[in-house]
C-alpha cells in the first residue's frame, strides 16, 4: 500500500514537473524538471538515472551546423527555391507549400527554418484569393512531420542512439538511420499528403466567408490584409551562401552513406576488448563539426552572430529542455521499471498501438518529439516492445500541435493577415487539430506496415 501510494505520488510530481514547464517555455522545462529530480532523489531517495549525454552532444553539433549555415544565409538560398517554386504553381498553393516546408525540415533538420516561408505562403493565397488557413496550417503541421524523416534532427539522432543502447544491452537488431529513414520519410510524407488533400476544401472561400467579408469591407483592413507582402526572389545571395549549402548537403550526405555502409566506419577495441564499429553518434558530431568549421571559414561567417540565429536558439533550448526532462523521466522509470513491465508488457505486446498513444500525449507535455522519445521508448522497449514497431510509431512523437501552444503555430497565426488561420473559441478547436491528427494517424499507419514489411 505505501509502495502503491509512493508510486502514485512520484508520478503525480513527474507529470506536474512537464505541465508547469511546458508553459514556461523549454528552458523553464528543463529547470523545473530538475525540481522533480531533487525532490525524487532527496525526497523519496531513488537512484538518479543518467542525463543522455552523447545525445546531447550530438544535438549540439548539428545544431551549430544548422546555425552556422544559417548566418551563411544557407538557408535564404534554400527558401528563396521553394518561393520560386510556389510563384510559378500559385493555384496549386495549398498541396506544394507543406511539401516545401516539409522538405525543408528533412534537409535542415529543425522545423523552426519556416518562419521565413509563412509570410510568402500568405501573400500567394491572398493574391489567388484562397483562403490562407488552408496552405498555412498544414505547412506548420507539415515543418515539424518532416522532422522524423530528417538524417539530421534531434528526433531521428535520439531514436538512433535509443535503439543503439537497446541493441547493445539486448543482442537486438540494432537499426541504422538508413533503415529508420527507409520506414519515416515515405510514412511522414503520406501524412503529409493526405493532410494537405484534406485541406484543399476546409474552411470557406474568401469571397464566400461573411466575416472576412466584414473585415475587408473597412479600407484600412483591407489594405492591412492585401499589403505587406513578402518575397526573397529579389534578393541576391552571395556565392559564399550557395557554398555553404553545397557543404552541408555533403555533410548529410556522408552522415547518410556512413550509416548504411557501416563497413565504412572505424573499429575500434571496446571496454570489454571486443572490435565495435565507430557509432553513429560520434559520427554525427564528427561530421557536423567539420561541416560547419568548413562553412565557417569558406563562407567567411561572423560567429559572433550564430548565437543569435533562430536554428540555434531553438537547438539549444531543446538541449536543455532534453536534458532536464530525460534525467527526472529516467530517475522515475528506471525505478519503477520492475513494476511497470509488470503491469504494461501484455497491455503493450496485445495493443501496442496503446505505446503509440502514450507517445504521443507525452509529446504535448514536453513539446519536443526528441524528449518524448527520451522519455518513454526505453521503457517501451523495455516492457516488451519492439524496435520494429517503435520505428513504425515514430511519427506519434509529434503531438504538440493539440494545444496551439508551440511557436511556429503562434508565428503561423500572426502571419496570417486575413486572420482565417486561428485559435478557436474553444481552443482545441483551432487551425491545425485535423491536419495534425490526419498527418499523424496515417504516418503511423504506413510506418506500421512499412516497418513489418522491411524490418521484421
Amino acid at each position: 500500500m505505501l509502495q502503491t501510494f509512493a508510486f502514485i505520488a512520484q508520478l503525480v510530481l513527474v507529470l506536474v514537473c512537464l505541465l508547469i514547464g511546458t508553459r514556461k517555455g523549454g528552458i523553464g522545462l528543463g529547470l523545473i524538471s530538475g525540481i522533480g529530480l531533487v525532490i525524487l532523489v532527496f525526497g523519496f531517495h531513488l537512484k538518479p538515472g543518467e542525463p543522455p549525454v552523447q545525445v546531447m552532444l550530438t544535438i549540439l553539433a548539428v545544431i551549430g551546423c544548422a546555425s552556422t549555415l544559417q548566418q551563411a544565409g544557407g538557408l535564404d538560398v534554400m527558401m528563396s527555391y521553394a518561393e520560386r517554386l510556389l510563384r510559378s504553381k500559385p493555384h496549386r498553393v495549398t498541396l506544394l507549400a507543406p511539401l516545401c516546408t516539409w522538405f525543408l525540415t528533412v534537409l535542415c533538420g529543425t522545423g523552426h527554418v519556416v518562419y521565413t516561408m509563412f509570410p510568402i505562403i500568405a501573400d500567394i493565397a491572398l493574391q489567388k484569393n484562397i483562403r490562407p488557413e488552408r496552405p498555412m496550417a498544414v505547412s506548420s503541421v507539415a515543418a515539424q512531420m518532416g522532422i522524423v524523416a530528417s538524417p539530421v534532427s534531434v528526433a531521428t539522432v535520439t531514436l538512433a542512439a535509443l535503439l543503439s543502447s537497446h541493441a547493445a544491452e539486448t543482442g537486438d537488431p540494432a537499426f541504422s538511420i538508413v533503415q529508420i529513414l527507409m520506414i519515416s520519410i515515405p510514412a511522414s510524407l503520406c501524412g503529409v499528403i493526405v493532410a494537405a488533400l484534406w485541406s484543399l476544401k476546409r474552411g470557406k472561400d474568401l469571397d464566400k466567408d461573411p466575416e472576412f467579408q466584414k473585415k475587408i469591407a473597412d479600407p484600412e483592413q483591407k489594405a492591412y490584409i492585401y499589403g505587406g507582402g513578402s518575397t526573397l526572389l529579389n534578393q541576391e545571395f552571395p556565392k559564399t551562401a550557395y557554398y555553404s549549402v553545397y557543404l552541408f548537403f555533403a555533410g548529410v550526405a556522408t552522415v547518410v552513406i556512413l550509416g548504411a555502409f557501416p563497413g565504412l566506419r572505424p573499429s575500434f577495441l571496446s571496454d570489454k576488448g571486443e572490435l565495435a564499429r565507430l557509432s553513429m553518434n560520434l559520427v554525427i558530431q564528427m561530421v557536423m563539426l567539420v561541416v560547419g568549421a568548413l562553412i565557417m571559414f569558406i563562407s567567411r561567417v561572423d560567429m559572433a552572430k550564430v548565437p543569435s540565429t533562430a536554428v540555434f536558439k531553438a537547438g539549444t533550448t531543446a538541449v536543455f529542455s532534453v536534458f532536464g526532462v530525460a534525467w527526472m523521466t529516467e530517475t522515475f522509470f528506471g525505478d519503477h521499471l520492475d513494476q511497470l513491465t509488470h503491469g504494461l508488457t501484455s497491455v503493450v505486446q496485445t495493443a501496442p498501438w496503446a505505446f503509440a498513444i502514450a507517445l504521443f500525449l507525452v509529446s504535448k507535455l514536453v513539446n519536443s518529439q526528441a524528449a518524448a522519445l527520451t522519455a518513454l521508448a526505453p521503457v517501451g522497449l523495455a516492457i516488451g516492445l519492439s524496435p520494429v514497431a517503435l520505428i513504425g510509431f515514430f511519427g506519434a512523437s509529434y503531438g504538440y500541435f493539440v494545444l496551439p501552444t508551440y511557436p511556429s503555430d503562434l508565428a503561423c497565426i500572426n502571419f496570417d493577415r486575413s486572420g482565417t488561420t486561428r485559435i478557436g473559441k474553444y481552443v482545441i478547436n483551432h487551425s491545425f487539430i485535423i491536419p495534425g491528427l490526419i498527418g499523424v494517424f496515417i504516418s503511423c499507419v504506413v510506418g506500421t506496415f512499412l516497418a513489418h514489411l522491411i524490418l521484421a
